[in-house]
């Protein structure tokens, strides 16, 4: 048994620095994943991203377009990430042996819709072409690591509800956001291997309109995990005045026996101090026998 830790950054919307960068030193995660919007096109933050030495995977988001329908914005933000953006790619992070697999970037949920700057630099793609292209991804990754998709916005299918993991909660009639793309995606690669893991963000932690939270967590019936990190803003502090980090958590539990096979042993919300100290946790997922509470259970919300 071999378990690997990922940190999962949902929807930074400019809040990331040199602090983050201290803190995960402390962390040791075993990999990085980001799902995107980090800020509204400026090169900073990738640029940030670019110098860490933990093994890191990103896709860009709707609001990394800056705005700009020529897509000159988005086509910078690829750039500076150069490798570590895997938007309909394959990157592969040895270590610590996991396979991350891209959707589609830039993407604002809704089904299927490519904006100005996405059609300005990939073209008039098709819902098919986006899904054979993630699918093709997958294909080409190593049977021997598990398979991880990293999303903007997730699938579709998740539930309509507003607080449901890709819910439309800022207007009526609510419906079900998430991406027919990558729902497609999904069903096609299973057919071959499993996806024990998607993460995604895109749909904000709290509700519009004082509706309450969303949902951050759901196990299909397939057993693959779906976690929407985007817990915002991610920078904070608490009624103590104590600065705060939020890092979505996951331990996958990987087979030695059977390389490729993945459990997700366990997925939380968790809010650190600039010091490394575990202040708060939200336990969404748990299959340790031994585990136990390692703070409060309903943080206070960063504000």
């Amino acid at each position: 048994m071999v378990i690997q830790r990922l940190a999962v950054v949902g929807d930074p919307h400019g809040a990331w620095d040199d602090s983050d960068a201290v803190l995960l030193k402390l962390l040791r995660p075993d990999a990085l994943l980001l799902v995107g919007d980090l800020s509204d096109g400026h090169p900073r933050i990738p640029s940030l991203l670019r110098r860490l030495s933990l093994p890191t995977a990103c896709i860009l988001g709707n609001h990394d377009t800056g705005r700009d329908p020529t897509g000159q914005t988005l086509r910078r933000q690829m750039e500076v990430l150069g490798e570590l953006h895997c938007g309909w790619g394959l990157r592969e992070l040895r270590p610590p042996g996991v396979a991350v697999v891209g959707a589609r970037p830039g993407t604002a949920g809704g089904g299927f819709i490519l904006s100005p700057a996405m059609r300005a630099v990939f073209g008039p793609l098709t819902l098919e072409d986006s899904a054979a292209r993630i699918t093709a991804a997958a294909f080409a990754a190593d049977p021997a690591l598990p398979l991880v998709l990293l999303a903007h916005c997730g699938p579709s299918g998740l539930g309509s509800d507003p607080g449901d993991p890709c819910g439309c909660d800022w207007k009526r009639p609510f419906c079900d956001w998430g991406d027919l793309d990558l729902a497609l995606a999904i069903r096609q690669i299973r057919a071959r291997r499993p996806v024990p893991l998607v993460v995604f963000g895109h749909m904000h932690h709290a509700l519009r309109r004082g509706q309450g939270e969303r949902r951050s967590l759901v196990v299909d019936r397939q057993g693959t995990v779906y976690l929407n990190a985007a817990f915002v803003p991610r920078h904070g502090h608490d009624a103590a005045g104590r600065d705060l980090r939020h890092f979505s958590w996951v331990e996958l539990d990987c087979s030695a026996e059977q390389p490729g096979v993945a459990l997700v042993r366990s997925v939380s919300h968790r809010w650190y101090g600039l010091d490394g100290a575990l202040l708060y946790e939200e336990r969404l997922l748990d299959r340790s026998l031994s585990a136990a509470p390692v703070a409060a259970p309903h943080p206070v919300v960063p504000c």
